[in-house]
C-alpha cells in the first residue's frame, strides 16, 4: 500500500532541481552513469530543462544556464546534498567514479543512532558535474 501524506494529499518528493553549467554533460552523467531515465524535456539553448526519473517515480530536474559568476547567496548552500536510494552503494559509487565523478566519501557502513533502534546504512558520496553533492544510500529501514 503506498504511503501518503493525508494533509497534502500525496506526499514524498517529486523532484530535486539543479542548474547545470554544462547541460549536456550533466544529462549524460545522470543517464549513462547512474541509469536515470528521461521523462520530459522542454525549452532550447540556455533555457532548457529535463526531468529524469531516478527509478522510482521521483525526479531530478536539470536546468541549463548556470553562470559561475553569480554571487553566492550565503556561505553555506541551503541544500546539503541529495541522496539516491540504492541496493548496492559500492556499485553505484564505482559507476559514478567511472564516469569521472569525484568521490568525496568512499563506501562505508554507518550505524545511525536513531530511535526506536539503531539504523545500519551503507553510504558513499560524490560530486556531480556541477559540484552538487550526491549521496548513495543503502538500508532496509527507510
Amino acid at each position: 500500500m503506498p504511503k501518503t501524506n493525508k494533509t497534502l494529499g500525496g506526499g514524498g518528493f517529486h523532484h530535486v532541481a539543479i542548474r547545470a553549467s554544462n547541460f549536456d554533460a550533466s544529462v549524460r552523467f545522470y543517464i549513462e552513469a547512474l541509469g536515470f531515465v528521461e521523462k520530459i524535456r522542454w525549452g532550447e539553448g540556455e533555457k532548457r530543462a529535463i526531468m529524469l526519473d531516478v527509478g522510482d517515480g521521483n525526479y531530478l530536474e536539470i536546468f541549463s544556464g548556470r553562470k559561475d559568476s553569480l554571487p553566492a547567496q550565503s556561505a553555506e548552500p541551503p541544500i546539503l546534498h541529495f541522496a539516491i536510494r540504492t541496493s548496492d552503494t559500492d556499485a553505484a559509487i564505482a559507476r559514478a567514479r567511472g564516469a569521472g565523478a569525484e568521490v568525496t566519501i568512499e563506501p562505508k557502513n554507518v550505524n545511525i543512532p536513531s530511535t526506536p533502534q539503531v539504523t545500519p546504512v551503507r553510504l558513499a558520496f560524490c560530486k556531480g558535474p556541477d559540484g552538487e553533492l550526491i549521496e548513495f544510500f543503502q538500508n532496509e529501514t527507510t
